[in-house]
């Protein structure tokens, strides 16, 4: 800030702020031209890194195509839903196949065999445990399931149900306790089936949870478990897969050669399970890539032949202050138009990804062009657009799925014989690359951006924070030129006034 005291036409009269103001605007020009270019250079970046985020989105489509998985789905179809349903993986052999289930895999479930005494008393407070079952002292046992086994003590006269079942959860037993306060029961079972699940019970000496024969008295939680160390366990499920007998599983979900079987109904439940190509998922994801392919293509086309407004430059501050926002909208519209026109970064990744497009896979011989499986590109005017003909395409599908995979997927040192997406994700990448060199990432993560724009950012701030600290000196120096002349002034007006006095005394 200028430390010159101003003196603006106090004496002569003369509107010296606005000669200072008018001066001033002529030296701003270099000033207001670096802020422009920095304008748009700012907006460059902003569409750079706009067709950047749409690439990144395209790379994710791409990538889908790389994977054989997308060209070797399978379905399975059961016969019998109620006893098998089945999924088939993409490892899934096409045919059909026959499953009897012998039996279901189950856990182990032990529960009151009688309603408990109510947990809350008549003003809804949780009853201790001697309150609820006419318990004294302690209660204790051990309890052993799957995965361990653990000793609990329990204080009948702090204690609640609650707090019994929440100890043997907490201590991750393979057992699960709950009381359904609905039915005033509890609950345990083992949280997983098969034989290796187990509940068992040891040193019960209240019989707390033993109840073998179900008589015991109110004071117990009525569970049909001996107190012996006898081990109840579950059992595993049993089925029949085609030629492959007595299959026996932990759980009722389980994969067999590619098929995963959810067993539902045993005592020799029947079901044939058909496997076939998925046709429609691979058809379905192959549409899917065109579509964003097109959508890529079209944006980056428009910015390389979007219009260019010459007249139409950034506007500045001053000029902002005489616009309405309207204005000012319609102004930056024109104005930030056209500024990738014939970019050569796009053109360079847009030229690519056609030429890929419409290459062919070394290797291959029914199937080595997107053309051969009715993939054509549209007309000239449509700048690299692609069509499906899908009737085409699902033929091939049908004919030999493995060679249009290898179209897409294929793996290999050669360039010539990779499939195209793989040559397309590899074309992508290099793309953002290139747009991040020249604009910067947009990601919160870059704190520093030393890509070609950023960097002349810098250096525009740079000159801009120069040329204000000298024209703010030129504007202080316009100033003392004034103030000196307003004191000039005033010291010729007081001389004048003396002068005048002298002779008009003198007569």
């Amino acid at each position: 800030m200028s430390s010159t005291l101003k003196i603006g036409g106090l004496v002569s009269g003369i509107d010296t702020d606005s000669i200072v103001k008018s001066l001033m605007a002529a030296q701003r020009a270099p000033v207001d031209k670096l802020k422009q270019q920095k304008q748009i250079l700012q907006w460059q970046q902003e569409d750079y890194r706009e067709i950047n985020t749409s690439l990144r989105s395209f790379r994710d489509k791409v990538f889908t195509m790389k994977l054989q998985s997308t060209f070797l789905a399978k379905s399975a179809v059961s016969s019998n839903e109620n006893a098998v349903t089945a999924t088939a993986n993409t490892s899934a052999t096409p045919g059909i196949y026959s499953v009897t289930v012998t039996r279901l895999a189950e856990g182990v479930l032990k529960g009151s065999q009688a309603a408990l005494a109510d947990e809350k008393d008549t003003n809804g407070t949780i009853k201790t445990l001697a309150k609820q079952f006419g318990l004294s002292g302690s209660v204790s046992f051990t309890l052993e399931g799957s995965s361990g086994n653990q000793s609990f003590t329990f204080d009948t006269s702090t204690d609640t149900i609650y707090t019994v079942a929440a100890a043997i959860n907490k201590a991750a037993l393979g057992i699960s306790a709950s009381y359904d306060a609905t039915l005033n029961r509890f609950f345990l079972n083992s949280t997983t089936t098969g034989s290796a699940a187990k509940i068992r019970v040891t040193n019960d000496t209240g019989n707390f949870l033993s109840d073998p024969d179900g008589t015991a008295g109110a004071n117990t939680l009525k569970l049909l478990l001996k107190n012996d160390g006898t081990t109840y366990s579950g059992q595993d499920a049993q089925f029949d897969f085609s030629g492959a007998t007595n299959i026996t599983s932990a759980t009722n979900t389980v994969t067999v050669n590619g098929i995963t079987l959810n067993l539902k109904q045993g005592g020799g439940a029947t079901s044939t399970i058909t496997v076939t190509n998925n046709i429609d998922s691979a058809v379905s994801a192959i549409k899917d890539f065109i579509t964003s392919y097109n959508e890529i293509i079209d944006k980056i086309n428009g910015k390389l032949s979007e219009t260019r407004y010459r007249d139409y430059s950034p506007l500045t501050d001053e000029q902002k202050d005489k616009m309405s926002e309207d204005e000012i909208k319609k102004w930056e519209k024109f104005a930030r138009s056209g500024l990738l026109r014939n970019d050569s970064i796009l053109q360079g990744i847009v030229t690519g990804m056609r030429t890929t497009m419409n290459s062919s896979v070394a290797g291959l011989t029914a199937y080595s062009t997107l053309s051969s499986i009715g993939i054509t590109t549209g007309l000239y005017s449509e700048k690299g657009k692609l069509y499906i003909d899908e009737n085409k395409l699902r033929a091939a599908l049908q004919e030999n799925p493995e060679e249009v995979m290898k179209l897409f997927t294929n793996s290999s040192d050669a360039e010539p014989e990779k499939g195209l997406a793989v040559r397309l994700y590899d074309q992508v990448n290099n793309g953002i690359s290139s747009i991040a060199a020249k604009a910067g990432s947009d990601s919160t993560y870059s704190l520093v951006d030393n890509s070609i724009i950023g960097k002349r950012l810098i250096e525009i701030d740079k000159n801009v924070k120069n040329l204000e600290d000298r024209l703010n000196k030129i504007e202080e120096r316009y100033w003392q030129q004034f103030t000196a002349m307003e004191e000039a002034i005033n010291k010729m007006n007081a001389q004048s006034a003396w002068l005048a006095q002298m002779f008009s005394s003198s007569r």
